[in-house]
């Protein structure tokens, strides 16, 4: 039997696969709202010693979108 990577078998039942789905993250300081380039640029802001950012002080926001989701219960829509 070959095994497909794109199901799971949980207790018997087939579940579908995760729907692609379009992301977008953003970093930002909560207080200056200065946006960060990427996670490791905050990173680097809370490292610098010359600059007060801490952990708490950074935000980080998930838009994520969702065409059209799986037929789950098989019914019509």
């Amino acid at each position: 039997m070959a095994i497909k990577d794109d199901i799971t078998v949980m207790a018997g039942k087939k579940t579908f696969p995760t729907p692609n789905v379009e992301t977008k993250s953003t970093v930002m300081h909560a207080t200056t709202g200065e946006v960060y380039a990427s996670e490791e640029d905050a990173q680097t802001d809370i490292s610098n010693p010359a600059t007060s950012t801490t952990e708490q002080d950074i935000r980080r926001d998930v838009a994520i979108s969702v065409n059209k989701l799986p037929d789950v219960l098989g019914g019509t829509s």
